[in-house]
């Protein structure tokens, strides 16, 4: 059996279980198009500041998943994809069974006017865009916390 141990309401798997089912997804950090502002667009789902990601549909890319899933959760029309950060794995249960998730992370920057509209039928009920590091901090799951790092650590080497 895997060590676990709950940490941010999430359960921290040290080793995957393979009796879990094995679900595929995608999300992005996003950006304002001015980088000089600094901020992240992050969302409130089922109270916990979060960022938006979804579940891969049959034939989708994790690249076209981020963006639909960015769109969806957010109404931010055509955000741009400029890099992958990292994945991330954790587990769940719901209703009896046993999900293994892995989510796959893009940097991304929005490149229209915004006209931010939470999908309240997903439990989104607030959007909003924070400086990075107050993101960092804001956001609930401690694997949410890894991938700020990863876009923090990103940004800084581009600023060098």
């Amino acid at each position: 059996m895997p060590m676990r141990k709950r940490e941010g309401g999430l359960m921290v798997v040290k080793k995957k279980r393979s009796d879990a089912v094995e679900v595929l997804a995608a999300g992005g950090v996003l950006a304002r198009a001015r980088p000089s502002l600094g901020e992240i667009l992050i969302i409130k789902r089922n109270g916990f500041w979060d960022l938006p990601k979804g579940k891969v549909e049959k034939g989708e890319t994790f690249e076209e998943c981020a963006i639909r899933y960015v769109e969806e959760e957010t109404g931010m029309k055509n955000p741009e994809i400029e890099s992958f950060l990292c994945k991330t794995y954790h587990e769940f249960t719901r209703e009896d069974t046993l999900y293994g998730k892995t989510t796959y992370w893009y940097s991304m920057r929005s490149i229209e006017p915004e006209n931010l509209v939470p999908q309240v039928n997903e439990g989104i009920t607030d959007i909003i865009w924070v400086e990075n590091q107050k993101a960092r901090d804001m956001v609930y799951f401690r694997n949410l916390k890894e991938v700020m790092d990863k876009y923090l650590d990103q940004q800084n080497k581009k600023k060098a």
